[in-house]
């Protein structure tokens, strides 16, 4: 019977708990901080007890047998089991800020007190950097969702959609979002596409989005909006096959302007409608997905 197994791992405050109840109200069974050691026996009862859903969260509480995770996943897929493995990230400044409004300590941190105080923060600091370092190889292969500026409602869809998205040799993740808001840290690839004409300028046009018909035709009016579609689409048809000869499972492309509403928006509509003939393509809009 052919296991659908999913990995949560990612950075501390990053959200897995988040993820894990996305995956639960979805319909898997899921199983919070499993040791290493245990995950092939593990989902080796679970094919036994005939089981069809699984996700499984993993990080840097799993202490030192966390790097023969990687041989284990290979290990599982070469045994048929349907896997997909997510990475949670978020930038320092953000975690930061997360553990200072929960005062939670950081799993590799053994300072005690206020994480606020500029001794703690420093130590904490250090703890999310060595994180990173440990999981590096985990973070590779992964499909990674940055969190940093994504609420839990947010996050819970994002996670819905990827496991729904058929299982293909590649899955495409187009992202729109707002340069004044920073660059997702989850991107593969990054279009800066400020420089084209902005509906922003257009009073009619301002409060829609990228999405609606007016914006739309507008920008299709443009030369200079069609000649960078065609340079995005043109890339990345010439180089999704070698993309896909490599193992990759996801490909998220960013595609950014100055407020993530109306050029990004429109770029990521088009893009993720013309390469979803061909290859599994999903659609996030960062900063109106917040609204």
């Amino acid at each position: 019977m052919n296991l659908d197994l999913v990995l949560i791992t990612g950075m501390s405050g990053s959200g897995k708990s988040v993820a894990l109840h996305a995956l639960e109200d979805a319909g898997y069974y899921c199983v919070d901080n499993l040791p290493p050691e245990l995950l092939s026996p593990f989902i080796a009862l679970q094919q036994e007890q005939e089981a069809k859903r699984v996700a499984i969260a993993m990080d840097v509480r799993s202490g030192v047998s966390l790097p023969i995770v990687p041989q284990q996943l290979e290990a599982l897929r070469q045994d048929g089991v349907s896997l997909r493995s997510l990475f949670l990230d978020a930038t320092t400044d953000a975690l930061l800020r997360r553990y200072s409004e929960t005062r939670r300590r950081h799993p590799l941190s053994r300072q005690e007190g206020r994480t606020d105080a500029p001794e703690q923060e420093r130590a904490l600091v250090q703890a999310i950097e060595l994180e990173r370092e440990l999981l590096a190889d985990l973070r590779d292969g992964a499909d990674v969702i940055d969190t940093s500026l994504i609420r839990p409602a947010q996050l819970q869809s994002y996670i819905k959609a990827l496991i729904s998205a058929p299982q293909s040799a590649l899955t495409l993740v187009f992202e729109s979002f707002a340069f004044k808001r920073g660059v997702p840290l989850d991107a593969d690839y990054v279009f800066d596409v400020r420089m084209l004409p902005n509906p922003h300028y257009v009073p009619t046009l301002r409060p829609l989005t990228g999405r609606d018909t007016p914006v739309i035709e507008w920008l299709r009016e443009h030369e200079d909006v069609a000649r960078m579609y065609d340079d995005i689409e043109q890339f990345l048809s010439r180089w999704l096959d070698a993309l896909a000869r490599d193992h990759r499972s996801y490909v998220t492309v960013a595609i950014g302007c100055t407020g993530g509403q109306h050029r990004s928006v429109f770029l990521v509509e088009q893009l993720a409608r013309a390469f979803g003939a061909r290859w599994g393509a999903l659609k996030r809009h960062r900063e109106l997905d917040a609204i």
